[in-house]
């Protein structure tokens, strides 16, 4: 069964969020602090909620932490908070997060997300696995022959354009920065500027149809892919 650590220092919540999803079948693993949430990581959580705003650790500092040690780090990690700035959130995802759910919380957003998130685990663990093809619903990026498949049909796209793309995807819910992108992309010794980037996102987004909204931007950080959930693009 799929283990979900649960990091609050606030009992009512976490009994709240524990109701909610042991409903769904899920383990729930508690802790009420960052310094014992990352004790409790011997227990190999699949998902880990996170607070950010506690005494001693904060959320920050945990998920920093969590994704410094190599078998954790593609653990999603889904920040709550009441902390409702947009610099709140990116420095979430900078932290290393996959999502950011602000209190109060709705139990059907909350089941929602961390469904979204556990998908996007299990896909890029059957990527690890051995096959070069990542497969999401009818949506197919096969590196080794540079084609996209859309609803069975072959979608062309420009080499650096499949690049970008197979990027994003090759590691759903992380945040690439504008600067990593442009690195892995284009090279650390080739001149280009931010717009370069938005220009070909914007036609990957044109080409994807029903899928563009797989591609979210994170505004002043860069772009990630997220195959689920409830996040808009901008």
């Amino acid at each position: 069964m799929t283990k979900i650590l649960l990091v609050d220092d606030e009992p009512d919540i976490v009994e709240f969020l524990r109701y909610n999803l042991e409903r769904e079948n899920y383990i729930v693993i508690e802790s009420f602090t960052g310094e014992e949430a990352l004790q409790k990581l011997k227990e190999k959580p699949d998902l880990i909620l996170l607070d950010i705003m506690m005494p001693g650790m904060n959320g920050y500092e945990v998920c920093r932490r969590i994704k410094e040690i190599p078998q954790f780090k593609e653990i999603p990690v889904v920040f709550l908070s009441a902390l409702s700035q947009e610099n709140d959130e990116i420095r979430g995802l900078e932290a290393g997060g996959s999502d950011f759910i602000k209190k109060p919380i709705s139990p059907p957003k909350l089941i929602a997300r961390v469904k979204a998130n556990l998908r996007n685990l299990r896909t890029l663990k059957l990527t690890h696995d051995g096959s070069k093809k990542l497969v999401f619903d009818n949506l197919i990026i096969d590196p080794e022959t540079y084609k996209i498949l859309i609803n069975g049909k072959e979608k062309f796209f420009p080499k650096k354009e499949f690049i970008l793309f197979h990027l994003l995807a090759s590691q759903p819910g992380k945040v690439f920065t504008r600067e990593e992108i442009l690195i892995k992309v284009w090279g650390d010794d080739v001149m280009v500027i931010d717009r370069t980037i938005d220009v070909h996102i914007r036609k990957i987004r044109e080409k994807l149809s029903d899928y563009a909204k797989y591609i979210v931007t994170i505004k002043g950080v860069g772009y990630k892919f997220q195959n689920a959930g409830e996040r808009k693009d901008s």
